[in-house]
């Protein structure tokens, strides 16, 4: 009780967070002047999202619905129309990206790999409109970044 009162008196604890302060004062500083400089990214980050096509061109969403199903924040809408050679191909496909919590669970029940969460996050909106993104702008996304994509699934396909 009484090494309690000394510490206590004699300011231990503040002599001590001092003394941890003056060992760093003095390391190299690893602060990140982000605009220039970048940090590596994970290949499972998850930002902006992109809908992938087959190499033959074609999209790969078969509009079984499972991502608009499986979200949480219910903010992905999927109409579907039946082709003449009777398969099921979206008409609309839309993301709202206010209401996106950016889980990922879009991405991981989609049977054909058709709805991906990109490392892309530097993305803004200066209307409000352009929050929700459409089915062009899903394509655009996934041709522009589609090499990025299957690299970061080649690095994660052991782990898969």
């Amino acid at each position: 009780m009484l090494k309690d009162h000394l510490k206590t008196w004699l300011l231990w604890e503040l002599f001590a967070g001092l003394r941890l302060t003056g060992k760093a004062l003095f390391k190299r500083k690893v602060t990140v002047q982000y605009p220039e400089e970048k940090t590596p990214l994970s290949p499972r980050f998850r930002g902006l999202h992109a809908l992938r096509r087959y190499p033959s061109g074609e999209e790969r969403c078969i509009a079984c619905k499972l991502c608009e199903a499986v979200c949480p924040a219910m903010c992905i809408t999927i109409d579907s129309d039946e082709r003449p050679d009777g398969t099921r191909r979206t008409t609309r496909y839309d993301i709202d990206l206010f209401k996106c919590i950016y889980c990922g669970f879009c991405e991981e029940s989609c049977p054909v790999d058709a709805i991906v969460m990109t490392r892309h996050f530097e993305f803004h909106m200066e209307e409000r409109s352009q929050a929700v993104i459409g089915k062009q702008r899903l394509l655009m996304n996934g041709d522009r970044l589609e090499l990025q994509i299957a690299d970061d699934r080649a690095q994660d396909a052991p782990y898969r």
